[in-house]
Parts: C-alpha cells; sequence; structure tokens
C-alpha cells in the first residue's frame, strides 16, 4: 500500500475513533476498566512479568490505576513512561506515595519529570519483561495504531537492540470501541505487533 494512502487511512481513522471515543459514557468507561483489569490480574504472562512498563491512562481511555496499584502492592518493578518532546525514557515508579504525588502534565496526565534522576529501563542493565502499551486502535489479531509520534514503535524498536537476547511480552489494553477490523488498521515495517489485546469482550 503506497504510504500517502497509508497516511491518510490512518489520519481519518485517528479522527473517526477521536469522535468514538469522546461519546463513550463514565460509566462505560468504569465498567470496561474493571474487567480488563481482572483479567490482566489472571493473564499468565502479567503473573510471570518482574518487570513492568505501564502507561498511565488518560480520562479518555481505559483507566490503568487499578492496574498500578496492584502491581506496587505484589512488589513488581513497575516503569511508567516520561516525555520531553520526541522522546520518550521509562522510568521507576516506587511506590504507591510516589504515583500519588506524580505532578501533572498540562494535558492533565501525571508524569514524571523528565529531568528527575529515576532508575531508567534502558540503561539498568534489566530491561523490561512486559510492556502495557496505549493505542487509538487495535485489532483482534495485535495490530496497534498509536497516537502518530512513534515513541512506542522507536522504544520497543531500542529495547530490542539493547536487550537482543530477552524475551518480551507487549500488551494493550482497549475498550470494546477501539476494535476495528483488520482492513481498517494499516501496518507499516517498522510498526510493532502485540501479543494481547485485552478487552471487555475478548
Amino acid at each position: 500500500m503506497a504510504a500517502s494512502i497509508q497516511n491518510s487511512l490512518k489520519v481519518a481513522l485517528r479522527k473517526r475513533m477521536k469522535q468514538l471515543l469522546g461519546c463513550i459514557t463514565p460509566e462505560s468507561r468504569a465498567k470496561q476498566s474493571q474487567a480488563v483489569t481482572a483479567k490482566v490480574l489472571q493473564n499468565e504472562a502479567f503473573r510471570q512479568a518482574q518487570r513492568v512498563s505501564i502507561y498511565l491512562s488518560t480520562s479518555d481511555e481505559l483507566d490503568t490505576t487499578a492496574i498500578i496499584c496492584e502491581m506496587l502492592r505484589l512488589e513488581k518493578i513497575v516503569f511508567v513512561p516520561s516525555y520531553q518532546g520526541t522522546k520518550m525514557k521509562m522510568v521507576r515508579l516506587r511506590d504507591i506515595t510516589d504515583y500519588d504525588n506524580l505532578p501533572m502534565t498540562k494535558w492533565n496526565i501525571k508524569q514524571p519529570d523528565f529531568k528527575e534522576s529515576r532508575e531508567d529501563a534502558m540503561t539498568n542493565g534489566h530491561g523490561i519483561d512486559l510492556f502495557i502499551v496505549p493505542g487509538v486502535a487495535f485489532t483482534r489479531s495485535g495490530n496497534r495504531m498509536g497516537h502518530g509520534m512513534g515513541y512506542y514503535d522507536k522504544y520497543l524498536t531500542q529495547h530490542a537492540e539493547k536487550y537482543p537476547h530477552k524475551k518480551i511480552t507487549i500488551m494493550a489494553l482497549a475498550l470494546n470501541e477501539q476494535i476495528v477490523p483488520t482492513e481498517e488498521l494499516p501496518m507499516d515495517e517498522h510498526d510493532v505487533r502485540l501479543q494481547f489485546v485485552v478487552t471487555e469482550n475478548s
């Protein structure tokens, strides 16, 4: 598929998904978040993983707060993204107090300060076992469309280069409304595939 056609399809899909996600009621989002959280906590890849990267959700996304709290309770090593311009790094979240005290960005999302000194998953010599990634749209077969900045595709590629022998799992959490047919979600060569797409319905 020509790159220009593929890009225009992605732009159209992002626009449609933004309108769709804006129509989901807080009650529906909370109900789906609860169901997905329960499934993730039972997932074998999640249970086995010691070092987990997870995103801090926005009000339009499935709420990841309960999963983060449970991981900290289980004493897993939790990494969350910190952004600055085109750069993203995964830094350690120490405990629930640390989570509660994270500053808010202008987009009203909790995020560690990029300049703050924290353990960095890319440079600590251990990397990450499980990535729980955000996205705009997904297919049941593991295709993912992000927000268009390529943060995760770049990071996952760099992580694979840095830790070539490490077996990782990539999982997405999705609202039912974010699942689309495969033909509607074009994938580029550099787009990373997912092993799990967890929804209320799947």
